[in-house]
């Protein structure tokens, strides 16, 4: 995992910055966090600790969680034994990813007890454990012999420490090629960045193929395919991280993705990933941590309400396509109708000849010249059998329009649903999200969310400056599309859409100048970006005056009409969007 035990290394030295502060209050926000804070000369700060199998750390934090309205009864028992206890150190072995918070307190008699909180950060086996002269108090997470038969984890239990495995640590080991080469033995037929994790302590992944792409310039490297000159490349790196690990100034590296989401982070520079990641920086260790797993929730729950969103409107696209379907059958059926009139013309001239009871009328067509069969209802005299004819007739007649109506009405509802669920793809932030989903709430599509207390402000349009110095706005969503073409544009402004695509409205502001070709290009590569086309290779865009552009009567969230435009055809651009780009959040 992204925390090793040489980033707690480097973590253990800044919350050394808590020793000799008293607890001040502690709450349990879920059932495997604990926030302790701290009275200190700078105020309080507040330590979160998290057994959290996906998300286990411990660091200083700014994004503390919403506390439930009744504290655990864990939360209870912490409180009890370490309220207004006094921190003397921070303990860690070697580079293992456990920490030992040591506290000195006084009981309910007034002696002196001494107490470890012990963090286990091992992914699924993440634990905290609350210890008193070697015996458990409780634990986050109690381990039974039913759970594992390696290791108990109860009250009253003696603690043990948790199986380890003999490996080098970089703080204790004085680099030498002999002995690398005698630990890298066993793993001459496995990849460079295994064996380093394999044979050196409290390294992860990124760090082992960080040290491999210095050495090797390859991080697919076998271990047994190291030349000379890659181990003298390895011995040096790793004296590099060793004295990084001692060091007071560190690269805190966050590694995110094209896309802005964060992947990985550690304490020094990465350039394994060249232009494939985007590296970003932080000034300490606890604010890597702190904003990496909470940027990593926000989006993770972003991802889970836009999923939300996109399995509803794929549903309610698939609906109205079905409806769309039955009523083109039925209209094809409507076109019929002619039929009915010239059957009932017929009956009604040949009533004399037919009895009642009758079950059909064989007869000439007299518009054709052929022989017809006609159904009777035979319960029905031979003129109530006309009347039931011609109704018909008019039945499919005032069918055929309503059904025409609507054929049209679900068609715009189809393109309606594939712009939002365009801009759900696109959805940057729960701001964004809410307004869609409060956009679909006015349409009737879902009910309002009654739970809501905190009124987010909705975002701005993003916001661009081109080349030339002119300012491009794009919508985020439909109800931003709207207030950009009929309330921002000014009729000399010009505004742009992908042609028959979803996607976002996009206007420049000419301010009354006019706005050169390279503008109107950067523009139309932006609208091709913002849209469901954002893949393609060429993708077509109209241009026109926002003066052309009209919103008709009752139409949905976004729906245009428009003329006077022109189509020109760009290829999307990423790079040049975030080149231009000025506020995206």
């Amino acid at each position: 995992m992204s925390l090793d035990g040489a980033f707690i290394f480097i973590l253990k030295k800044e919350l050394s910055s808590l020793i000799d502060s008293r607890v001040d209050k502690i709450h349990m926000p879920s059932k495997d966090e604990i926030i302790i804070s701290f009275r200190t000369r700078e105020g309080v700060k507040r330590l979160l600790m998290s057994a959290n199998p996906s998300s286990a750390r411990v660091c200083l934090t700014k994004n503390a969680p919403e506390n439930p309205p009744s504290p655990p009864m864990l939360c209870m028992l912490m409180r009890k034994h370490l309220a207004n206890s006094r921190l003397t150190d921070i303990k860690q072995i070697n580079l293992e990813r456990i920490l030992f918070f040591e506290f000195e307190g006084v009981n309910e008699i007034g002696d002196v007890v001494n107490l470890s909180l012990i963090l286990e950060i091992m992914g699924r086996h993440s634990n905290i454990i609350l210890v008193k002269d070697g015996k458990i108090i409780d634990a986050v997470k109690r381990i039974s012999d039913d759970i594992s038969s390696v290791r108990r984890v109860l009250p009253s239990g003696e603690y043990i420490l948790p199986p380890r495995s003999e490996r080098l640590s970089l703080t204790q080991w004085q680099p030498n090629r002999e002995e690398l080469l005698k630990k890298l033995q066993p793993f001459m037929n496995k990849k460079l960045d295994k064996a380093l994790i394999s044979v050196f302590e409290g390294i992860s992944p990124i760090v082992a193929r960080e040290i491999v792409n210095y050495s090797c310039r390859d991080i697919s490297m076998i271990t047994g395919e190291l030349s000379n000159n890659n181990y003298d490349r390895l011995i040096f790196f790793l004296k590099k991280i060793k004295a990084e690990l001692f060091s007071d100034i560190n690269n805190f590296t966050v590694v995110k993705d094209l896309n802005g989401r964060p992947k990985d982070f550690t304490f020094i520079d990465i350039e394994q990933y060249g232009t494939e990641m985007i590296n970003s920086y932080e000034k300490s260790a606890s604010s890597v941590v702190d904003n990496f797993f909470s940027e990593s929730a926000r989006q993770d729950r972003l991802k889970q309400r836009s999923s939300q969103l996109q399995k509803m409107l794929l549903n309610t696209y698939e609906r109205i396509l079905r409806r769309l379907e039955n009523q083109k059958q039925e209209l094809i059926e409507a076109e019929n109708k002619e039929k009915y009139k010239i059957w009932a013309d017929i009956v009604s001239a040949n009533l004399y000849s037919i009895k009642k009871g009758q079950k059909s009328l064989k007869a000439i067509d007299f518009y054709t010249g052929e022989n017809v069969e006609i159904p009777l209802d035979e319960r029905l005299s031979p003129i109530q059998n006309v009347q039931k004819l011609y109704h018909e007739y008019k039945k499919l007649e005032h069918a055929k329009k309503a059904l025409q109506e609507q054929i049209i009405s679900g068609e715009q509802e189809l393109i309606y649903i594939d712009s939002v669920f365009d801009a759900v793809s696109r959805a940057s932030g729960d701001s964004v999200i809410n307004e869609i989903r409060n956009e679909l709430a006015e349409q009737g599509y879902i009910k309002y969310n009654k739970t809501s207390k905190v009124k987010q402000k909705p975002l701005p349009p993003l916001k661009f400056i081109s080349e030339d110095g002119f300012e491009i706005l794009a919508g985020r969503n439909n109800r931003q599309n709207d207030e950009l073409t009929l309330k921002t544009a000014k009729q000399n402004d010009l505004w742009l859409h992908t042609k028959d695509i979803a996607g976002s409205h996009v206007i420049i502001k000419s301010n009354d100048k006019d706005i050169p070709p390279s503008t109107i290009n950067q523009a139309a590569v932006i609208a091709a970006y913002c849209s469901k086309a954002s893949e393609s290779s060429q993708v077509p865009v109209d241009v026109v005056k926002a003066r052309f552009v009209k919103k008709p009567s009752k139409a949905k969230p976004g729906m245009v009409i428009f003329t006077n435009n022109k189509t020109m055809f760009v290829k999307p651009d990423r790079d040049l969007y975030i080149k231009l780009l000025t506020n995206d959040k």
